[in-house]
């Protein structure tokens, strides 16, 4: 009776997890077996590691991987915005159930929505510059998505105004169920808002910003698509100024019709993200742990 009731919560998971094991198990496998082959239609001969050679011999396969490179430069600054953010709500600063709300919602919208948005923002003529103009900034009055050196950054810049909501709800969380007894007698003590946020909130943090840190890495690297591809026009234009890996992976499956490629550069993608997960499981084992010693 002891191991029959131990074996029933799984008997229950069971079904869903044989259904999750085959519609993510199954193309997962397909497309490992697709990498080593040159694939016409459903199949095709086995050719060992050649797409994987013609993917790592293209310029434009290691310039779109720069890009994700690029991207990650986001993630002190998305780090900083959140943290601020959250402990000023923390605080409860004047108008701060406002406040709470305006920064959930980008994470709310679906990213092809705040795209569109944000594109027309951007445009040469959009709100954006003409802000700029009516300042008398007209030298900061770029062509944000039309220049092949700005239009990365312009994406960046919609990636951190949505990616640090995450943050916020992690770490104002994460804030709310710390022991606001040290942070009075910090007060107390005469410690300022600088001194309590370094000394008592932010080791008390640790756990949290690692965890996010890992989380906006694996996104840098394998969840832009959608942006890219709406501000870019369906194309990762201007020419390829905002080529990411997702976005070679799209071309080579559906513009030019080569599954093999597509999947060795799925694989490799694959696989960078996976050696990306490992420390965020260290981060919350951390994070657990400074959980239990609390």
């Amino acid at each position: 009776m002891t191991r029959a009731s131990r074996l029933t919560p799984y008997l229950y998971v069971a079904p869903l997890v044989a259904l999750m094991a085959f519609v993510f198990g199954y193309p997962l496998v397909r497309i490992f077996e697709f990498s080593f082959k040159m694939v016409r239609g459903i199949d095709g001969p086995w050719i060992g590691l050649r797409n994987y050679q013609l993917v790592l011999g293209q310029d434009l396969f290691w310039e779109s991987v720069l890009h994700n490179l690029q991207l990650l430069l986001a993630i002190p600054v998305m780090v900083a915005i959140s943290l601020l953010v959250s402990i000023l709500l923390y605080e409860r600063v004047a108008g701060w159930k406002l406040y709470r709300i305006i920064v959930f919602v980008p994470f709310v919208l679906a990213i092809p929505i705040i795209a569109v948005v944000m594109k027309r923002m951007f445009q040469f003529s959009g709100p954006v510059n003409e802000v700029l103009r009516w300042l008398s900034l007209d030298f900061m009055a770029l062509d944000w998505i039309g220049s092949s050196d700005v239009a990365l950054w312009t994406v960046m810049i919609l990636i951190i105004w949505r990616e640090s909501a995450l943050g916020i709800i992690l770490f104002l969380a994460r804030l709310l169920s710390l022991d606001e007894s040290l942070i009075e007698a910090a007060k107390l003590e005469g410690a300022n808002w600088w001194q309590r946020a370094r000394y008592i909130i932010l080791p008390q943090m640790r756990g949290v910003i690692e965890f996010y840190v890992v989380v906006s890495a694996i996104t840098m690297l394998s969840a832009v698509f959608a942006y890219v591809y709406v501000i870019g026009g369906g194309r990762g234009g201007p020419g390829t100024a905002t080529t990411v890996v997702e976005f070679y992976i799209f071309n080579a499956l559906i513009r030019t019709s080569l599954p093999g490629i597509a999947s060795a550069a799925s694989v490799l993608l694959f696989l960078v993200s996976v050696a990306l997960i490992f420390p965020l499981f260290s981060a919350r084992r951390r994070a657990a742990a400074d959980e239990a010693a609390r």
